[in-house]
């Protein structure tokens, strides 16, 4: 499949039906740790400002395209994108897929019984998996060491197939990377408020918000509070337009 470049992030053109597909041919035979990172304005405004982020973007086996932003700045940098794909969707369809498989499933969440009770959910509508819900740290970004301790116990004794992480981004992504090795063998991603959102805590944009790209405008009227992390979006347009320079005005390489 074609490759195509992004703000030096290397994109192959990827559907949803292709995505699922690489995802279910590592089940059959996981080799490694395998890491989807959703990318959106905010998350490339973040790649900029934590270079460890950075790297491990860089590295993902996938990178979703989630955000009209981001497919947007691809038609006007002229690269070629594949197919829009939200993170929320990604998960509820490998949720279904750990259904269809018999995977084991576990959720890791920031607040306190939400992934429990999420998992609880789960349980009940697909009775194949096997789901399991953490509740993972206080302040992800100084974890204690008996919470560390606790939750690596429980993964090794579990053994799972698929782990989400609802930190935030950067944290879920960064803390995922660091402990790739008790993620060995795993489907992992970061889902942000995804948890919110499957057990309606949260309510999602109507679908036609969403497929005009106004999913962020929802969010920012029944959660106002997010307000200050919307900025990120005029650092992201700035980002855009530098690319787009670079790209009408390319430096002379010295030989």
């Amino acid at each position: 499949m074609e490759n195509n470049k992004l703000f030096n992030f290397e994109l192959k053109k990827l559907d949803e039906k292709d995505i699922l597909e690489k995802i279910e041919k590592f089940m059959m035979a996981p080799d490694g740790f395998f890491h989807i990172i959703s990318l959106n304005p905010e998350n490339i405004v973040l790649t900029s400002e934590v270079a460890e982020f950075n790297k491990v973007v860089t590295k993902a086996q996938i990178k979703l395209i989630d955000g009209v932003g981001v497919v947007l700045s691809g038609r006007l940098l002229g690269v070629p994108l594949g197919e829009r794909v939200s993170g929320v969707d990604l998960m509820q369809d490998l949720v279904e897929m750990a259904d269809r498989v018999r995977l084991r499933v576990v959720l890791i969440g920031a607040q306190q019984d939400l992934a429990e009770r999420l998992a609880e959910c789960y349980s009940q509508s697909y009775k194949n998996a096997k789901f399991l819900g953490i509740s993972g740290f206080n302040d992800v970004s100084n974890p204690k060491m008996e919470e560390e301790e606790r939750l690596k116990s429980i993964v090794a004794d579990f053994m799972p197939q698929i782990v989400f992480a609802a930190f935030g981004s950067p944290a879920q992504e960064l803390w995922l990377d660091r402990h790739s090795s008790l993620f060995k063998n795993c489907v992992c991603m970061g889902v942000g408020g995804g948890f919110d959102f499957s057990i309606g805590a949260v309510p999602r944009a109507p679908k036609m918000l969403r497929t005009i790209g106004l999913e962020w405008l929802f969010r920012l009227v029944i959660q106002p509070w997010r307000w200050r992390r919307q900025l990120r979006l005029f650092k992201f347009i700035f980002l855009v337009f530098k690319e787009k320079i670079h790209h009408l005005f390319p430096l002379n390489q010295q030989n």
